[in-house]
């Protein structure tokens, strides 16, 4: 089966989550800059996870670019991996309400960490499905970049406990490391 309606599928449930984090986002009970500025965490919390469902979109492109064919073995990892960047608005909402507060923050955490170990699925599946020449299983090699990540979200759960701007600062460096699209990809289809 051709890939252009998994992507097509993905691409709009991507920007419907996006859609939903700005329809949660409630404009200020008082017309004052005071009203505005205790809002700022809120709009910085939606800003770290609009940067997050755009670097999921833009990496899904660039791995079914890789990719020639999609088959039912992909199409589960991938609605897996939609499942939990569905949860993306509840906990940045969460979040945003409840700043500073550990189980928020710990819970975002789980749900960064689910997103990338389904990301890490479904790669597998694609990869699976395309060998014995698959593109992409050359582009991502070792995926060092992957298991970082998934490592530094695995220490933001605890740390969230310990302070929540700790796991904050995890979740941040984690975005800059994937805030470039993935050239690894890039590199070898074209």
């Amino acid at each position: 089966m051709t890939k252009s309606r998994v992507e097509a599928f993905s691409d709009g449930v991507i920007a419907i989550l996006i859609t939903i984090m700005v329809l949660e986002f409630r404009p200020p009970a008082e017309p004052t800059v005071s009203a505005l500025w205790a809002m700022r965490f809120t709009f910085l919390f939606y800003v770290l996870s609009f940067v997050y469902l755009g670097i999921y979109w833009n990496n899904h492109h660039h791995l079914l670019h890789a990719t020639t064919r999609i088959s039912g073995a992909v199409l589960w990892p991938n609605l897996h991996l939609l499942f939990w960047l569905s949860l993306v608005p509840f906990v940045t909402a969460w979040m945003g309400d409840h700043y500073f507060a550990a189980l928020p923050t710990a819970v975002y955490g789980v749900v960064m960490l689910m997103a990338a170990v389904a990301w890490t699925i479904l790669q597998a599946a694609i990869i699976r499905h395309d060998v014995p020449h698959s593109k992409l299983k050359v582009a991502v090699g070792s995926d060092l970049k992957g298991k970082i990540s998934a490592g530094l979200y695995v220490s933001s759960i605890p740390l969230a406990f310990v302070h929540p701007l700790i796991a904050d600062a995890i979740f941040v460096a984690v975005a800059l490391i994937w805030l470039v699209p993935d050239r690894r990809i890039e590199s070898h289809i074209t």
